[in-house]
């Protein structure tokens, strides 16, 4: 007697994750999207690059978040000090705070965006200085 012709069992292939992210390499915690998000929280950044060592691209986006924290630290208190300096321009400068400071919420707002889909967004200047940590 012959055996009968039975045809391989079907393949099964799981489902990708939600949020459309890769899993991470190497058994990333679950709590990688709150860290891509605190990366970019000013001193929050602190947070993930302490805890999540393993994870190449949460350290990429806390040293990168951190940066640019610093950077924005400066930049306010570059401008503080042109507007004691230069009163009539300060003036002027004075009324723009509040649009500088929308436009860099809406810019983290951005990045956290971007940090979860997995990409990641190079500013200049700033992502060459946070790339040699």
């Amino acid at each position: 007697m012959s055996e009968p012709n039975v045809p391989p069992p079907p393949s099964y292939t799981p489902p990708p994750p939600p949020g459309g992210m890769p899993p991470p390499p190497g058994g990333a915690s679950q709590n990688r999207g709150l860290m891509l998000a605190l990366a970019y929280l000013g001193p929050l950044a602190l947070i993930p690059l302490v805890t999540e060592k393993d994870d190449a691209e949460v350290q990429w986006h806390a040293k990168h978040g951190l940066v640019l924290f610093v950077a924005e630290i400066i930049l306010w208190v570059v401008l503080g000090i042109f507007i004691h300096v230069v009163p009539f321009l300060g003036c002027l400068a004075l009324m723009g705070f509040p649009l500088l400071g929308l436009a860099i919420f809406i810019f983290h707002i951005y990045l956290i965006l971007q940090a979860q889909k997995g990409q990641r967004v190079m500013v200049p200047g700033i992502s060459d200085f946070a790339n040699r940590f």
